[in-house]
């Protein structure tokens, strides 16, 4: 996970597993006054608070606006999306315990096989309370920081029932929605392919098609297939594309150049959507 930080300081080196695709992180931090922090993580995660005191903390989807900014609460979860920025704000000095748990989502596909389903990663949920899911991120809290870890087996089970609780708590809270209308998904496509670039809030979308945010991303992926974070990665994958086949430009270069955080997350992009690597698609054209 890419991170930047100002006026966070984090505890200690954190407390870290691997079950089964499923990765988990225990960090311990402080932030004072103003303190603010931007993340963004290759594979979507669960931000699960599980303890707080002194002040207050906030998670956002957009670096700057006040209004968006939402208080975290201690035993609230947030789920963020692979590849979606996520911008965190102190509004006064704060300790923070939290539980970061990432899912590989390719080797949860090769696990979970055909009952495998995409659409609860895809869309973000912000301060929502789950007692199940709270209980077993406390449970694996715990045995991430017991010095004398139990079976893998022990863990392995705790991640395992942790992703079937998040997938069944997603699912519990979708509704079925109808497709954008033609003038509404031209106005939205139009405005990301001119836009990719940049880091796109939902909010702006949703406002194009005069819906709420979460009825929008349904109504987008009825109408297109894909969520619209996936339709921003394809526009900025096709320019990325257009500057390998009509640039001697370095990788690096070209990730700067089309919105991606460094060249390792542009060729991860790459490798997920396209099957192969920016340099080696660029020899297979050149070749």
């Amino acid at each position: 996970m890419t991170a930047r930080r100002e006026g966070i300081s984090v505890l200690n080196d954190g407390h870290r597993r691997m079950w089964g695709g499923v990765f988990v992180e225990l960090w311990e931090a402080e932030g004072g006054l103003g303190s603010r922090g931007e993340y963004v993580s290759a594979n979507p995660r669960l931000f699960v608070l599980l303890d707080q005191s002194g002040g207050e903390f906030e998670l956002r989807l957009a670096p700057n606006e006040a209004n968006l900014g939402k208080r975290h609460a201690p035993r609230q979860i947030s789920f963020i999306p692979a590849g979606v920025p996520l911008w965190s704000r102190f509004t006064r000095p704060t300790y923070l315990r939290h539980l970061d748990v990432h899912f590989d989502l390719d080797m949860l596909r090769t696990r979970l096989a055909e009952d495998f389903a995409p659409e609860p990663f895809e869309t973000p949920r912000l301060m929502f309370t789950d007692e199940r899911l709270l209980t077993l991120a406390g449970l694996i809290a715990a045995e991430c920081q017991n010095p004398q870890t139990l079976h893998d087996l022990y863990g392995d089970s705790l991640a395992t029932a942790l992703l079937v609780d998040f997938v069944r708590s997603s699912g519990r809270d979708q509704r079925r929605r109808t497709p954008l209308a033609t003038r509404q998904l031209r106005r939205v496509v139009d405005y990301i392919e001119e836009n990719c670039l940049r880091s796109i809030r939902l909010q702006e979308l949703a406002d194009l098609a005069g819906l709420s945010p979460s009825y929008f991303s349904h109504a987008f992926k009825a109408a297109t297939g894909l969520p619209p974070h996936q339709w921003q990665t394809n526009a900025r994958l096709r320019r990325a594309q257009e500057l390998l086949r009509a640039s001697a430009l370095s990788l690096p270069d070209i990730a700067a150049a089309t919105g991606f955080c460094d060249q390792a997350h542009l060729t991860r992009a790459f490798r997920q959507n396209l099957g192969t690597t920016p340099a080696a698609w660029r020899r297979e054209l050149r070749s």
